[in-house]
């Protein structure tokens, strides 16, 4: 009787610890998780951003013959 409560507390420790390690291993994924979230958002915003500016710029609704004409090279 002896010998079974103890390897059944040997068993439970071992589940605690496999709970704690899954524990910490969640933790850390939402808090990269998070970084990550907050990362793309910045880029999402700064995508915007240069979309709006882009969107600005004179001669938005130039044909890309008039487009082309604009932005060649100076070495044309």
């Amino acid at each position: 009787m002896s010998e079974e409560i103890n390897r059944l507390e040997a068993l439970i420790a071992h589940q605690e610890r496999q709970i704690q390690d899954l524990s910490d291993m969640v933790n850390l994924h939402r808090k990269e998780i998070d970084i990550l979230k907050a990362r793309l958002d910045r880029t999402q915003k700064k995508i915007v951003d240069m979309e709006l500016g882009a969107a600005e710029e004179p001669g938005e609704n130039l044909t890309p013959t008039e487009q082309a004409l604009r932005d060649k090279p100076p070495h044309y």
